[in-house]
Formats: structure tokens, sequence, C-alpha cells
């Protein structure tokens, strides 16, 4: 994060100093978590669900803070307080000030990131095209909701001349209005509309108009970058003041691929059309959702001026590589870890992969999708069927995740004869049991998909497994989850 001085912090957030600070004072970045808190940090007291931030104002005071951004109604009761205060009316409102104003005065072009599935390794693609030719800034992580967009913009350091930011705005309507308040991207980018969340939303079109919240703030010259092939996301051309780029497999996108062949490991060719040329362009991304990546990052690129050429070499970036890794497991077994989260697509879509890899015995744990809402059960159901296809063995994790293992038992399998897979199930009180059927049943040539919503954490099975591994590391990257990131 860039330096902030005393009197951008007040100006923007349009509070007051109570206490002393010396002249010019400067906080070397604004930290939420008191834990994290290094000196010269401006703390902020940010009011969570579960845990109250001034109660730890102390705390960042004895870190080293320089100063304490906090609510009023806190600071009025305070007999004294270890550090000085920016007094604020509510801190969370006072950080989307500061950042909007911060905003104001940086000269970037802001490449906003929305849509259910595959915002984060979107964001990542695209960044590492653009990086080839522009100074470029991507948020880190998944630090795209009314606090961590903010924190991102104010990580926006001058001189930098692309910020690609995720943008959220999974919960309610109003929340991609205000982030794009804040952030005024130049070109908005959606990726899909899938009912992710559906619990919080209600109803897919629901999910439809929160996402093109981001299309409405689209300025005259900018452009709406949209994935052609969804229906909610096309329509969502006609609400844009500028240009309009679709992306997709269909007919009649703007930047299109056919002849597309995904090579396991090896990662994704295919046929490009793009301003009346065809190419035939190859990328290190893998899974089936590797071409979508690829286009929706090549489009960007185009609407910014960038030739081919020059972008095909950020997809060697191995910072795009975020989601999906294999590693070796037990007793000369492969893992593909995919645990970051789990929405139907890439559910699917690693089980593609897996299905690509042509092990010698293929088998898929999968956890329970959450926040599906009414379509929990088909979504469920689709997965096994799928599952059932692909795999000689079917491990499911979670109350949800045993409608797919119904699915599964009735599929046909990829037996000779067309036999359903092997079928089993644990509960969420049960990991440990879970890993133990593993360590036991996994042997050398097997290929072990690991998959499941975020609050399951399965990526700590995947530790437990690789514990008794007895190797390193060797991760290879790939994209193949594409995205249902939390928040998603």
């Amino acid at each position: 994060m860039s330096e902030l001085a005393l009197e951008e912090v007040l100006a923007g957030t349009g509070g007051e100093l109570w206490g002393d600070l010396p002249p010019g004072a400067r906080f070397r970045r604004i930290e939420r978590d008191s834990r994290r808190v290094e000196p010269g940090d401006l703390f902020i007291a940010i009011r969570g669900e579960q845990l109250d931030g001034h109660a730890f104002v102390a705390d960042a005071a004895a870190r080293g803070a320089g100063a304490a951004l906090v609510g009023r109604a806190w600071a009025e009761i305070q007999a004294a307080t270890p550090l000085p205060l920016v007094v604020v009316d509510e801190p969370v409102a006072a950080l989307q000030r500061l950042a909007a104003h911060r905003r104001e005065r940086l000269d970037v072009t802001v490449v906003g990131v929305t849509g259910s599935v595959g915002k984060t390794s979107a964001k990542e693609v695209i960044a590492a095209v653009l990086a080839t030719k522009r100074r470029t800034y991507r948020n880190p992580g998944n630090l795209n909701n009314e606090i961590g967009l903010p924190l991102s913009v104010l990580d926006v350091v001058p001189g930098t001349e692309v910020a690609v930011l995720e943008m959220g705005g999974a919960y309610a309507f109003g929340e991609l209005a205000l982030l794009a308040r804040i952030a005024r991207p130049r070109i908005a980018v959606v990726t899909n509309v899938y009912p992710v969340h559906l619990e919080r939303m209600g109803t897919i079109e629901a999910i439809a108009e929160t996402k093109a919240e981001l299309v409405d703030a689209v300025p005259p010259n900018g452009v709406a970058v949209l994935n052609g092939d969804d229906p909610r996301v096309r329509a969502m051309a006609k609400r844009c003041r500028g240009r309009v780029l679709t992306f997709g497999l269909d007919a009649g996108n703007d930047v299109r691929a056919d002849q597309v062949v995904t090579e396991a490991l090896e990662g994704t060719s295919f046929r490009l059309h793009l301003a009346g040329e065809t190419l035939h362009v190859k990328v290190p991304l893998v899974g089936g959702h590797a071409v979508q990546l690829a286009l929706v990052a090549i489009a960007v690129g185009h609407a910014l001026g960038l030739h081919v050429a020059e972008m095909l070499q950020g997809f060697k970036d191995p910072a795009i590589q975020v989601r999906l890794l294999v590693l070796p497991g037990p007793n000369g077994s492969r893992l593909i870890d995919d645990t970051y989260n789990a929405s139907t697509p890439s559910m699917l879509s690693a089980l593609g992969l897996l299905h690509d890899l042509k092990p010698q015995r293929a088998i898929a744990v999968l956890g329970d999708m959450r926040e599906l809402g009414a379509v929990s059960e088909a979504e469920h159901r689709v997965v096994g069927r799928r599952a059932g296809e692909v795999a000689d063995l079917v491990v499911t994790y979670g109350d949800l995740a045993r409608l797919s293992a119904e699915e599964a038992r009735s599929a046909s399998g990829r037996n000779v004869d067309g036999r359903p897979p092997d079928v089993t199930s644990f509960g969420l009180d049960q990991r440990e049991d879970l890993v133990r059927f593993l360590l036991e049943e996994l042997r050398e040539g097997d290929v072990v998909l690991l998959k499941g919503s975020r609050g399951l954490r399965m990526e700590e099975m995947v530790v437990a497994l690789r514990a008794d591994s007895g190797v390193g590391a060797d991760a290879v990257g790939s994209q193949a989850g594409a995205g249902a990131a939390p928040g998603a």
C-alpha cells in the first residue's frame, strides 16, 4: 500500500484528529487486524459480526500503530486512549470515502471484474496479460468487498497504468454500484451468472441484476467485456453506455474460439477469431474453463490496444496459477487439490480434467456445494452424475454431497462394461475417518480429485494426505477450478 499522509486521511474521511501527531505525519498503510499491525500503520477499527475492532485499539498501539481510525460513538465514551485517533461517523464508510478520494487523484485505467464464478481467476489472467505492456496492479487474493475493494484502491501506487480489481456484489442490490463509485472502472468484465449465493439473493434473475450494476457504471468512453455465451450476461449489453465486446465459443462473439483441444496438464489450444484475424493459439491453462479465461483476458487486452502476440507472453506468468494443484500423494498416488471452493461449473470442470488425465484409477472426493438455495439438490445431482461417468471411486463429504453419491451410483461408469463406480459417503463430522479411508485405499497410479465449498476446509485433508506421502510439494498450477471464490 502506498503511504497515506495525515492530511489526506482527514480530507478523505472527513474525520477529526483527537490527540497529537507530528506535522507531516504519514502512515505506512491501513491495517484492520491488530495482530498484523506494524510500526507506522493506521489501525482501522471495524465492527464485524462477531468482533468489534475498537476492542483492539490498545493491542494495535502496543504493536506500534501510529493512530487509530475509530467511530465517534466509541471515542466519545473513552476516558483515555493509547493512540491518537482519527474520529469518523463510521469507519467502513470513512474508508470507502478515503479510497474514492485517492481514486480521484490517480491517473489509472481500472478494469473491474465480477461474475458468479471465476472472478479471481479472470482477474489474475487479465492482469498477467496486461502486465506485458502496461504497469499493472491486481488486488491480492479476493479482496473484493466493501472493505477489501477500498483497501485495494489505496494500495495502487502513483504511476500505475492499469488496475485490475475483482469486485464482489453477491449479497445485496447496490453493493456493486457502491464499489463502482469508489473504483470508477472504465472497463467492466462480467464472467457469468450462475446460482451461486442463491440462498441470499433468491432468484438467478436477482443475481444477474447485481452483476449488471458494474456494467451500468461503464462511462461513455469505456468498454463492457461480456461473456456472450451466457444469455443473462449478454443481455447486459443494452445497459452499457460505452462499447461492448463479447467473448466465448458461440458464433457472433467479438472474441471467439473454436477447434478447442484440451491437453490435460499440457494446456489448451484453440483457434482464435479476433478483429478479422484467425490465429492458432496455445495457452498453459488447463481444465474446462481454460479457454474462457484466455478469451476474457485477450478481450480486455484488445480493448486496451494490445496485440495478441504481446498478450500471449502474459499466460506464462506463474501468478495466474492460483487454483488447482497437482501434488504427489500417498502410496504413489497423485492429488488434484482444487479445494479453494466449489460451484457446479467448477466441479464439472475439475471432473473434466480428472477424465482428461486418463489415470489408471480415477477417484473423486467431492464435498458439499453451499448457498445454492432451491436448486441445491438438482445441482448436486448434476455433479454426481458426471462424477459417476468419469471416476472409478466416488467419495462424498457432507450431507448435501450425499445427493451426488446417490446419482453417481446410478451412472454409467467409465468401466469397460459401463458399471457404476464404487461410491462411499462421509459426514462432516467424519473428516478423520475419510482421511484414514483414503490412506488405506490409495495406491500407485491413482489420481484423486478433492473439491468442495470453502467452508469445508478440505485443504486440511490434502495436508493430512501429503503428510503421509513423504514427498515435497512438486506443484503444477492450473485454472481448472476457475473461480468459485469466496463471495463469488
